[in-house]
Order: C-alpha cells, then sequence, then structure tokens
C-alpha cells in the first residue's frame, strides 16, 4: 500500500473512531435530538463502514498511542514536534472531521448553535469531560496550549467561550491526509538544490553548527546572510538539504504578517521539512525587523543580504555568511553540472559567478536544448542561457545589448590594445592571481576591475566596451546617466541599486557613458543638497567597489572626473583622435569587401585628407552606400566624399574640401 493511501487509511480510523465516541456522547446527552435527525444514523454508518473499509490490522487498539508500522505519519510529526497530549490530538481531529465527509459537517451544523459546520468547544468539553472541575482544566489546557499558540488549531469567533467554533489550520487536513497540499496565501518557492562546489563552504564552523541544531531539531534561527537576497537562499536551501532535510523556501514580504507565519510553521512541521525563508528589503530602505516565529518549536532558516534585517527573538541565534567559492570549487561545480564542457571549466569559474543551484539550472536548459537540436554544447549557449535564466527587469535609462564586435573591429593604437586585453585578461586570471597565488587578500573590490575611458565622441568607447564584453562572452549594460541622476532625494541610489542588481543577475558588463555626471568631482558644501550629492556619490565609490565585474566610465574629459574614482580604477585610457593611418584602417573595417567600388574610389586619400574619428567613418561609409543604391549601385569616389561633406555640416564643423580634385562640396544639389 502505498504511504499516501495509508496517510489516508489512518486519519479515516481514527476520526471513524471519534465518531464512534461521538455517537454515543449525542446517544447519552441528546437523545431526542438524536431521534429528530440523522445525526445518529449518519454516525453510526460512517463508523461501521469505515471499520470495514480500513481494518485495523496495522494499528492496536488505541490508533494514538501507537504509530503505524514503518511509517511517519504527518500527525506524529505534530505530535513530537509539539509534544501533543492525547486530547490535544484528539481536539485535531475533532476540528478537522468536518473536511474528511460532508456528513460530519451536517451533524457540526445541526449541533452548532449559529449553524456553522464546526464542532464547538461546547461540544468538546462534553466529549473530553466528565466534570466541571474538568471543564476548567480543558479551558486552561485550550487557552495555553501549543497546539493553538502554534496555529494549528484555531479557535474563531467573537461569542462566549464554549461557543466558539474549533477549525483546523487552512489546508491542514489534506496534508494529514498524505496530500502535498499547499494554501494559495503561502509564498511558496520551488529552487533546485546542488551540493557540487559547495564542499569547502559546508565545512565551515558556523555551517556545521547550524547543520548541527538543525539534525536535533532545536528551537534555533539560522540567519544566512549574502550580498544578495537570492544567493543566501540558495546556500540556505543547500545547508537544509546537507542537514538531512527536504527544505521548503518561501519568498517572505518585508513585513510577516501572525496569520501567515503560523500557516508557514503548520505545513512544514507537518512535512517534517524546515522553512528558508528569503526576505526581500529594498536596498536604502534602512534595516527590517526579522520575523520571530516565536511559537515555532523547531529550526527556521532566515535569507537577507548582509546588513538588512534586525533580529529581536528570543529564539537563539546561529549566523552563517557566504563565503565566496574559491577557483578549485567553482571548477568542480562546472565539471560537475557540465561535463560535456570540462574542458572550459577554467574560464567559466573565472567569467560566470554564479551560484551552485543556478549553475546547476543552466546546465538543465542547456541539456534540453542540445537534445532539441542534437548537437553538442557550445559556450555561446551557456551565455543565452544565463541571459535568460537572469529574469532581468531594466530600469529606465539602461540599455542591455548583446555584444557582437570582436577585436577586429577595433582600430586603436598598439599600447591601448594591449591595455585593453590586460583588462580582460584581469577577469579571466583571477582564480590564479588572486585565488591560487594570494594577492589582494580580503581587500575589499580586489575582484572587480574598473576602467575609464576617456576621449572625444566618436573616438571608439562604446565600441571598445563592445569588445570586452563580447571577448569576456557576457552582455554589455549601458547606462543613459541622465535619466538615472534624479533631483528627488534618495531617488538616485535607488536607481543606481537597480542597475547594479541587473549588472550582477547578468552577469553584464556595466557601462556608463558620459559619466561626469554621476562620477564628476565633488561639490563643496553649501547646502543641504551638496552635502545630498556628496552622499551620492559615497554610495556609488561603496557599491562601485562591491561589483565584481568589470565596470566602465566613459568621461570626454579625463580631469572631469573625481579623484576618488580615479585612484580606484584599474585602468585609465585615452581613446584620441585616429591619425590618418588608423584612420584608413577604420575606412577599410566599415567598408565591406563585398561592397561594389569604383575604380576611383581611393580610401587612402580620404583617410589622408578628412582628420575625422570613427563614428564619422562609420556613418559616412553608410551612408555613401545608400547614396550609391540609389544612383547607379557603384559607390564612386564623389558619394564618400559628399558623405563626408554632410558629416562635417551636421557636427557644425568646416568641410576642407577636397584636395585631389579641388572641388568644392559645400553644395547638396547635384546629389539630391
Amino acid at each position: 500500500m502505498s504511504e499516501h493511501l495509508l496517510a489516508a487509511q489512518r486519519l479515516a480510523v481514527e476520526t471513524g473512531i471519534l465518531a464512534g465516541r461521538l455517537e454515543a456522547l449525542l446517544d447519552r446527552v441528546l437523545p431526542e435530538a438524536n431521534q429528530a435527525t440523522d445525526g445518529r444514523g449518519f454516525l453510526h454508518s460512517t463508523f461501521t463502514s469505515i471499520a470495514k473499509d480500513w481494518p485495523l490490522e496495522n494499528l492496536d487498539n488505541n490508533p494514538l498511542s501507537r504509530r503505524p508500522k514503518d511509517s511517519l505519519h504527518p500527525i506524529d510529526r505534530l505530535v513530537d514536534a509539539l509534544a501533543l497530549s492525547r486530547i490535544e490530538t484528539e481536539l485535531c481531529l475533532l476540528a478537522g472531521m468536518p473536511e474528511e465527509h460532508e456528513g460530519f459537517a451536517a451533524v457540526f451544523r445541526a449541533l452548532h448553535p449559529r449553524g456553522e459546520p464546526r464542532p464547538t468547544i461546547g461540544l468538546a468539553a462534553q466529549l473530553f469531560c466528565e466534570t466541571a472541575q474538568d471543564r476548567f482544566v480543558f479551558r486552561e489546557l485550550l487557552e495555553t496550549s501549543l497546539v493553538v499558540a502554534s496555529g494549528v488549531l484555531l479557535v474563531t469567533g467573537d461569542t462566549p467561550y464554549f461557543e466558539r467554533s474549533l477549525e483546523l489550520a487552512t489546508g491542514l487536513w489534506p496534508v494529514l491526509a498524505g496530500i502535498d497540499f499547499w494554501p494559495s496565501s503561502v509564498p511558496r518557492v520551488v529552487a533546485p538544490i546542488t551540493l557540487a562546489g559547495l564542499e569547502e563552504w559546508l565545512a565551515s564552523p558556523s555551517v556545521m553548527r547550524a547543520v548541527t541544531a538543525m539534525v536535533r531539531r532545536e528551537a534555533f534561527t539560522v540567519l544566512v546572510m549574502g550580498d544578495t537576497e537570492d544567493a543566501a537562499f540558495q546556500r540556505a536551501l543547500a545547508l537544509a538539504s546537507h542537514a538531512g532535510y527536504e527544505p521548503t523556501g518561501f519568498a517572505i514580504p518585508q513585513h510577516l504578517d501572525n496569520v501567515l507565519e503560523q500557516l508557514i510553521g503548520v505545513h512544514t512541521l507537518t512535512r517534517g521539512s524546515i522553512p528558508v525563508m528569503r526576505i526581500t528589503v529594498s536596498e536604502g530602505s534602512g534595516v527590517t525587523e526579522a520575523p520571530q516565529f516565536l511559537n515555532y518549536p523547531g529550526p527556521i532558516v532566515l535569507c537577507a543580504r548582509i546588513g538588512s534585517l534586525q533580529i529581536n527573538s528570543t529564539r537563539p541565534l546561529i549566523t552563517v555568511t557566504l563565503d565566496r567559492l574559491s577557483s578549485a570549487a567553482r571548477r568542480r561545480l562546472w565539471c560537475a553540472v557540465l561535463p560535456t564542457l570540462s574542458d572550459e571549466s577554467t574560464f567559466l569559474a573565472a567569467r560566470y559567478n554564479l551560484e551552485p543551484s543556478v549553475a546547476a539550472s543552466v546546465a538543465l536548459d542547456l541539456e534540453a536544448l542540445n537534445k532539441m537540436e542534437s548537437r553538442p554544447a557550445a559556450m555561446e549557449d551557456v551565455s543565452a542561457i544565463i541571459r535568460a535564466r537572469a529574469g532581468l527587469s531594466l530600469t529606465s535609462g539602461v540599455k542591455l545589448i548583446t555584444p557582437t564586435a570582436t577585436w577586429d573591429d577595433l582600430v586603436l593604437p598598439e599600447d591601448r590594445l594591449a591595455l585593453l586585453r590586460e583588462a580582460c585578461s584581469r577577469l579571466l586570471l583571477q582564480n590564479k592571481v588572486l585565488d591560487e597565488w594570494g594577492f589582494l587578500k580580503g581587500r575589499t573590490g580586489a575582484r572587480g576591475v574598473r576602467m575609464l575611458f576617456a576621449g572625444q565622441p566618436g573616438t571608439g568607447k562604446t565600441l571598445a566596451a563592445e569588445v570586452l564584453a563580447h571577448a569576456l562572452s557576457v552582455d554589455l549594460l549601458c547606462v543613459d546617466i541622465s535619466r538615472v541622476v534624479s533631483k528627488w532625494i534618495g531617488e538616485t541610489e535607488k536607481n543606481l541599486a537597480a542597475i547594479f542588481e541587473t549588472a550582477e543577475r547578468a552577469q553584464a558588463v556595466l557601462f556608463f557613458d558620459e559619466a561626469d555626471a554621476l562620477f564628476g568631482k565633488r561639490t563643496e558644501v553649501s547646502d543641504a543638497h551638496d552635502r545630498y550629492a556628496n552622499l551620492e556619490t559615497a554610495y556609488l565609490l561603496s557599491r562601485l567597489e562591491r561589483f565584481e565585474g568589470l565596470t566602465i566610465l566613459a568621461s570626454n574629459l579625463r580631469q572631469n572626473i573625481d579623484q576618488a574614482f580615479i585612484r580606484r580604477l584599474e585602468f585609465a585610457i585615452d581613446f584620441d583622435v585616429p591619425d590618418s593611418g588608423e584612420r584608413l584602417a577604420l575606412w577599410k573595417v566599415h567598408v565591406p569587401t563585398s561592397a561594389p567600388l569604383a575604380i576611383d574610389v581611393n580610401l587612402q586619400e580620404l583617410a589622408a585628407i578628412y582628420p575625422v574619428v570613427g563614428a564619422f567613418i562609420r556613418n559616412a561609409a553608410t551612408a555613401a552606400g545608400f547614396l550609391a543604391a540609389g544612383n547607379g549601385g557603384i559607390i564612386n569616389q564623389d558619394h564618400f566624399i559628399h558623405a563626408i561633406w554632410r558629416e562635417y555640416v551636421k557636427s557644425g564643423r568646416a568641410f576642407p574640401g577636397s584636395v585631389s580634385d579641388k572641388r568644392n562640396y559645400q553644395s547638396e544639389r547635384n546629389y539630391t
């Protein structure tokens, strides 16, 4: 017989026995009422039917005094956890009888003074008490019992005490019958659990203390703290699983009401689970008080961002922090979840600092994709899946770009290219330098790389950022500073917090264009607005140091950037106006080899005559193509020169003309 069927059998047997006692009570104290209704007959037939259908072969004559063979019933879990007496257990069964059969509900409705399909405290007192003193003890039991304080048994109604109704917690009866039912009001979160890569963390002293408390089922609060609630939540699930339990995850609002707190406790106790609660506190909203679960008799796990929770509970507290996975642990993780890409485990470990459960989800997605397309896994697939899994919600002023530009598209002096490649290597080689060799051990911000790109518009700053993102196999998150900075106090920090959270979830390169507005020199304090502007700068400095990816600040002038930021940058690269040789290389990059060029096209002449930046060249090359498409289909030198002239006019600069043929291109009439 299945476990669920055994659970239903035992519940039916025990309610049937209670129904028999209730039948005898009604026959004794309400004989006339029983003759006037079919209550007694129903109860008798119900008990007879249950006794026939569910023989007591696995139970002794006192079913609540002994558990079924080789089984731990949900009722037993409640009895053990709350140390319930026989009367308290039978009260729970009595309160749940209306859920067992509609006939029980009809009988209770007929007996209830307000016609509710529930047993009253008065009816329970008649069932369990023989003397007036027993009734006093019975009331004291209900008033002080943990079965009521925990929310398992509810006393409802605003009436004289013995007319109040007895109910079970919402959704509890089907769970007692072996059905895995959760009330819709419970914010449950189902997440994968993997222990790969966590071996060192699980062996740490704080984790071992928490595991010991869980194994003993002691009434401890385990507080798991991390840089994000999600990271803490994933680790907490792994911790509880390591302790031998099937944890149940919940997404808890910032302020948890008592009803929901009790409901979570009741359902996890009945299942023999451990509640793992992710508490989201908005960054910048201060510290919030953690839920207390004072009447919960077992361990609970709270997960939160570092510094966001205040613990006022009298329950003993064990604090667990998230140690960063070592390079070896991350390699083990990726080898375990993606064995087909084990050769790339070093690169994956360096670039994707994901929690093990997230990496396991990525692996599942990748396996499904590969089965569907019948091909082996590729690194591009990993990046795409991580992007999709991030579930990004982009705020105003933020644009996510999937990079396509490569090193071949970037035309810069060799020394600048070398700096860009060095910055890329700094991220890819962190495992060796920081973890294995021990450089910058314990230093805040050691794992992030911060760069400044300074130069005129159009000199390739954005393109260089895209090239770096492509080289790192991640996305580029471009931030429009003008839409991030707010005149309202506190709004800029909220906007920045959302941007950094998005970048961390997407594992993206963070690019602040025209960064002077945020990273410019701090003001002298003359009023409250100046003081607050400096607070924004201090917050930004702190958040930059905590970001473990690549951050790029772009500015037209290096001297506009605050020295406090400059000191925290690993690289500062100037993007100069290209010389003639670089301009020729840019023309060759932006004019495709497949383009139909006339014999008179001379890109070297264009590079020598027109000292423009790369954005000018890109726009002019494209415009020349469209001019030719509408005028014969062959691109000649005149098309290029005219397109360059339009770029000069657009930017308000004087067009130098064409030295090669001395013609004047200051009028557009020949090309309209």
